[in-house]
């Protein structure tokens, strides 16, 4: 699992990465995570910037993508069936965020990987 950027001291951002890496199948809202922490949104957002280099919907992204880039290469699941399990419903989207954080299209990625593996 997406492990990435926890090399900082901020507790409750931390703790929001493995809330996040934790629950990536359902969907996670800021305000969500805000609530949780007892911390503003502006707030949370600013600091998990400052602490990840990523904002909070680019770092669950990151993390739903990692997941279906592990499904993708150790099941036979088709994509459809990937998406959903890594908390997607919508296809373009799952696809679009796919194809911009590994660099190819979840059909490429699992070629590749079948091809190398």
């Amino acid at each position: 699992m997406f492990n990435g950027q926890k090399e900082h001291e901020d507790e409750p951002i931390r703790k929001a990465q493995e809330f996040i890496e934790n629950n990536f199948q359902d969907k996670i809202t800021v305000d969500q995570l805000a609530s949780m922490l007892a911390l503003g949104r502006r707030n949370l957002e600013r600091r998990f910037k400052k602490a990840t280099s990523n904002t909070v919907v680019e770092y669950i992204q990151s993390v739903k993508i990692e997941a279906a880039k592990l499904t993708l290469e150790s099941s036979r699941e088709n994509v459809t069936e990937v998406m959903y399990k890594v908390g997607y419903s919508d296809n373009k989207a799952f696809r679009t965020a796919f194809k911009r954080i590994a660099g190819l299209s979840p059909l490429q990625y699992r070629k590749k990987f079948v091809a190398t593996g």
